[in-house]
C-alpha cells in the first residue's frame, strides 16, 4: 500500500467511502490473534472486524483518528481462502466534536454480506502523513487499543463528574465528547463567560449540561472539591488550570478529599512498540516520595491494573542499577518494597527491584545481564524513583514513542482525571474511560 495521508474532518463529506480487498490465508492467523486474542480457526468471523478496524485506522478517517465505538453483526461464516472486500462509508458528521458515523460492511467474493454494522470515529483536525505498512502481526493499533479501553467501561452507569475550569478547546471538547459516548455526566465548573465563549467558537450546545459559574480557576477548584465532598459529583476532571491549583484543594486537611491512602498518580500508557499496557507511577503528584509513600504508590497502581483487566500485575521498581546500593536511595527503597510484598503489606501483584528500565521492559536485556525474574522483561507497572524521572519518562514515550496516555489520581475519596493542559480531547476521553471503570469497579478508601 502506498503512503497515505489522514483526511481532515473538514475535508470529509457524508457519502465518502473507502474499500479494501484481501484474501484470508493461514499467514494471516497470527494477526487475528494479535489484534483480537486467541481465535479458533474454524470461527474466523473476527477477521472481517479486523479488516474494518484497519481500514478505519489507515484510510477513512485514517492516521490520527480515534475509534470511539463499533457495533458489528456477523451474518455468515468466514473461512480460509475467502476473498473479502470491506468498505466504510460516512453517514453523518458532528462539526462540534469532529465525530463521524460510518457504515461498515464486509462481503465475500460471491457478494454475500458477512459482516455489517457501524462505527463512531473522531477525525483529526490536521493532516498527518503515514506510510501504510502491509497487514502483519504486531502490537495492536492505537485505534484498536482505544476501543479496548472504552470496552472496559461498556455498560457502566456514567460518572457524574465536575470538570474544573474547562476554558479552552481541548478540556471542553474532551468532556463533551466523553459525555456523548456515555462515559460521564459533566458538570462544568468555571467562569461562565469563558466557558460559553469556547463553546460558541467550537459550535457546542451547552444546554444539556449543568454549568456552575465561578470567578476564576482557584474558586473553580474549591467549588468542585466541595461538590465531591458533599456527593453532588462522583469524580473530578482537570480542565485548563495548573495541577497544583486543583491538588491544593484536593489535599487540604479539613476541606479536601484525603483518605487513609496516600494520593498518587498513574499514567496508563499504550506504547505502539510494547505488547501490553504500561502503568507509570508516580509522575505527577509526589515529588520525592519516601518508602511509606511508595508503598501506597505501588498499591494504588496494582488496584488500578486489576480494574483494567490485569489479574496479577508485574511491578518493576525502577532505578539505575540492579543491586541495592546504599549510595542510591531508590535501590534500597526497591528492596524494601519487595520485602513488604513478601510479608503481605503490598498485595495483588508480583514485585521485583531494583531494575533498570531496559531490564524491566526487555526480556533480551534481562537475559544478557543474567537476571532471572518473573517481572524482568515483562513488567506491567513501572514505579519510578521520583516525579521528575517519571514525568520525563511518560512524556518521552508520548512525544517520541507515539504513546497514548490516560492520567488518573487515586487514593482520594473520588477518582480524579488528571491530564496535561496540552492533552487532546482523545486523551481526555481515554482518561474518562479509566475513571469510569475505576469509579464503578475499584476499591473504596
Amino acid at each position: 500500500m502506498a503512503p497515505i495521508e489522514a483526511r481532515r474532518f473538514d475535508d470529509i463529506r457524508v457519502g465518502d467511502s473507502a474499500t479494501l480487498t484481501r484474501e484470508l490465508t493461514s499467514k494471516d492467523l497470527p494477526l487475528v490473534a494479535a489484534l483480537l486474542g486467541e481465535v479458533d480457526p474454524a470461527h474466523l468471523e473476527t477477521w472481517g472486524a479486523a479488516l474494518i478496524s484497519f481500514l478505519l485506522a489507515t484510510r477513512l478517517p485514517g492516521p490520527g483518528s480515534v475509534s470511539l465505538s463499533q457495533s458489528l453483526h456477523f451474518r455468515r461464516p468466514i473461512a480460509l481462502g475467502d476473498v473479502l472486500t470491506v468498505s466504510v462509508t460516512v453517514t453523518a458528521k458532528d462539526t462540534g466534536t469532529r465525530r463521524l458515523s460510518l457504515d461498515c460492511r464486509c462481503v465475500s467474493q460471491t457478494g454475500e454480506v458477512l459482516v455489517e454494522g457501524s462505527a463512531e470515529m473522531l477525525a483529526p483536525s490536521v493532516t498527518t502523513e503515514a506510510g501504510a505498512a502491509p497487514l502483519r502481526a504486531g502490537p495492536a493499533s492505537g485505534a484498536t487499543r482505544d476501543r479496548a479501553l472504552l470496552a472496559l467501561a461498556h455498560g457502566l452507569e456514567p460518572l457524574r463528574i465536575a470538570v474544573v475550569h474547562p476554558v479552552d478547546r481541548n478540556s471542553l471538547l474532551g468532556a463533551i465528547e466523553a459525555a456523548r459516548v456515555g462515559l460521564i455526566v459533566p458538570v462544568l465548573v468555571g467562569p461562565e463567560s469563558r466557558i460559553r465563549g469556547v463553546a460558541a467558537a467550537e459550535t457546542v450546545d451547552l444546554d444539556p449540561y449543568q454549568l456552575v459559574p465561578t470567578r476564576h480557576s482557584n474558586e473553580a477548584a474549591e467549588r468542585a472539591v466541595a461538590m465531591a465532598r458533599s456527593g453532588e459529583v462522583e469524580a473530578l476532571m482537570k480542565g485548563s488550570l495548573h495541577t497544583d491549583e486543583l491538588m491544593h484543594e484536593v489535599v487540604a486537611k479539613d476541606t479536601g478529599l484525603r483518605t487513609a491512602r496516600r494520593i498518587t498518580h498513574v499514567y496508563v500508557m499504550d506504547v505502539p512498540t510494547c505488547p501490553r499496557r504500561l502503568f507509570i507511577t508516580d509522575a505527577a503528584i509526589n515529588i520525592e516520595p519516601d518508602l511509606l509513600a511508595k508503598r501506597d504508590i505501588v498499591q494504588n497502581a496494582i488496584d488500578l491494573a486489576h480494574v483494567l483487566g490485569v489479574a496479577v500485575p508485574k511491578v518493576a521498581i525502577l532505578s539505575v542499577v540492579e543491586m541495592p546500593t546504599p549510595e542510591i536511595r531508590s535501590t534500597i527503597d526497591a528492596a524494601a518494597l519487595c520485602k513488604k510484598a513478601e510479608r503481605g503489606q503490598i498485595t495483588g501483584g508480583i514485585l521485583d527491584g531494583p531494575l533498570a528500565f531496559d531490564n524491566a521492559i526487555s526480556e533480551e536485556a534481562a537475559k544478557v545481564k543474567g537476571i532471572e525474574s518473573a517481572v524482568a522483561g515483562r513488567a506491567d507497572i513501572l514505579v519510578v524513583p521520583d516525579l521528575e524521572s517519571g514525568n520525563m519518562l511518560a512524556k518521552q514515550l508520548e512525544y517520541l514513542g507515539e504513546a497514548r496516555a490516560a492520567g488518573m489520581v487515586l487514593g482520594a475519596r473520588v477518582p480524579i482525571v488528571l491530564t496535561s493542559r496540552a492533552d487532546s480531547p482523545e486523551t481526555r476521553i481515554a482518561s474518562c474511560a479509566v475513571a469510569l471503570a475505576f469509579g464503578r469497579r475499584g476499591p473504596r478508601y
